[in-house]
């Protein structure tokens, strides 16, 4: 696939970009009560996510690879020496406010799903049995149109999509009056859907109802979650490379609503890969004359994507990033003519651990072509795992601020998507670098901090 057609359509859009305006106060409210943590798809992410929890508040484990209760945020000059830890510079809800529950198309309660996943050792689960035995899904909205190679009994019914998402707004209601939760936030963790273009029933709200009720075959499962979750006042994050929010009414609902939204699909191993060493290659003026990518992946989500419907939605969501990384209309003699080419395959014996293997052409000075060979066996729910728990709680933050809530799409957290959500006609930023500089200047900003250019010069007046 040669890239650099679609890069020429987003710089020829026209977006209107605002002055900065550091004179704010953000108000942002505490982060009071419980937080509610509802998970569409209860399978190898999500348990390892709430086992992983549990472990950490029982101080049997670390959280290791999340950015919210391990990472620092630099404030000043390098003189200064000030670095807090982010959940300490933030009002963030602490993990022992989570509260939990879920959806799912298979009934197994959570320790039960987690064995099955075989991604946790069962001396782990059997220290947090309790409290994942206590968490059983709720009947799940599902379509098997969407998700052809699972099936399962614990789903729901209904005469429409828009009674369905009735059903899920009440679910909503129930977990938040039986946890006593103050706040709540819905995360997707479930399977990834058949591949879908957006139609005229997602170009507004009203014609997305209008859809949602006469059953129409372009809304999708993950969007009935997101409808409801957003009809209710909660934040909503996409964890698969679904369509879901990412279209007009879903952007016109959460706006209205002042509700944060964000995705889509977790940056876990391959995509994390590609976002550190393409901006290597930009910044050297190094050529690529391709990148072939192959996965082999035994969980369910293996499985899901060894159908061609779903492996197409998966497929475009790891192909973008290399595009709006390099910029092949500014370089095209070194990035014009790409071949880039990504393969998944469903191998069981890996189960939760997946191999990524890169076969990367590049060519540098003279045009003299070198190579780079990458294999990556990493487990694919310990990646996603602190993600999903960065994502919870810099969303609550989000609500909880008025200045961040009412712009609805949360850009600043494209850190963790492989396709970020951008406003209509902006092209989203990929490189990890850039990504994790505007999400720690978010947070400064909302705490009126100077924002960090890195410039240096004033070291040396």
């Amino acid at each position: 696939m040669a890239i650099g057609k679609k890069s020429a359509r987003h710089a020829a859009a026209s977006v209107e970009v605002k002055p900065e305006d550091r004179s704010h106060n953000s108000n942002i409210q505490p982060a009071k009560g419980k937080l509610g943590v509802m998970i569409p798809g209860m399978g190898a992410v999500a348990t390892t996510f709430v086992a992983g929890v549990e472990a950490v508040r029982k101080g049997i484990s670390s959280p290791i690879g999340s950015l919210t209760q391990m990472g620092t945020i630099r404030l000043g000059k390098r003189t200064e020496g000030r670095s807090p830890k982010i959940k300490e510079f933030l009002p963030l809800a602490g993990l022992d406010d989570l509260v939990f529950t879920g959806w799912d198309i298979f009934e197994d309660d959570m320790h039960a799903a987690a064995s099955k996943a075989g991604v946790l050792e069962r001396d782990l689960l059997d220290k947090v049995k309790d409290r994942l035995s206590s968490i059983k899904p709720l009947k799940a909205v599902f379509d098997h149109n969407y998700v052809k190679k699972i099936d399962g009994p614990n789903v729901k019914k209904g005469k429409n999509k828009l009674e369905l998402a009735e059903q899920l707004r009440q679910d909503i209601q129930d977990f938040k009056k039986s946890s006593g939760a103050a706040r709540l936030i819905t995360i997707w963790c479930a399977s990834t859907e058949s591949f879908i273009e957006p139609t005229a029933a997602h170009q507004s709200l009203k014609s997305l109802e209008k859809a949602m009720k006469e059953n129409d075959e372009s809304i999708a499962p993950s969007m009935v979650y997101a409808y409801a979750s957003l009809m209710e006042g909660v934040p909503f994050a996409n964890g698969a490379p679904n369509l879901t929010v990412d279209v007009p009414a879903m952007v016109e609902l959460a706006h209205n609503r002042e509700v944060p939204i964000c995705g889509k699909d977790f940056k876990t191993g391959q995509t994390l890969i590609k976002t550190v060493l393409a901006p290597a290659f930009k910044a050297r003026l190094l050529g690529l004359s391709g990148w072939y990518s192959t996965n082999i992946l035994g969980n369910r989500d293996g499985e899901v994507l060894d159908d061609p419907g779903s492996f197409k939605t998966k497929e475009e969501s790891k192909l973008g990033a290399l595009e709006h990384i390099l910029q092949p209309q500014l370089y095209p003699e070194l990035y014009g003519n790409i071949f880039h080419k990504v393969r998944i395959n469903y191998y069981p014996p890996r189960g939760d651990n997946k191999e990524g293997w890169d076969n990367i052409d590049i060519f540098g000075w003279l045009g003299y072509p070198m190579q780079i060979k990458v294999d990556f066996l990493c487990r694919d729910s310990i990646l996603a795992a602190p993600i999903v728990l960065d994502l919870v709680l810099f969303l609550d933050l989000a609500q909880r601020s008025p200045e961040l809530r009412r712009l609805g799409i949360q850009e600043w957290l494209s850190f963790y998507f492989k396709s970020p959500m951008t406003a209509p006609g902006l092209y989203p930023e990929h490189d990890l670098f850039i990504q994790l500089m505007k999400l720690k200047n978010t947070l400064r900003h909302l705490r009126g901090e100077e924002l960090i250019t890195h410039l240096g010069l004033e070291y040396y007046d």
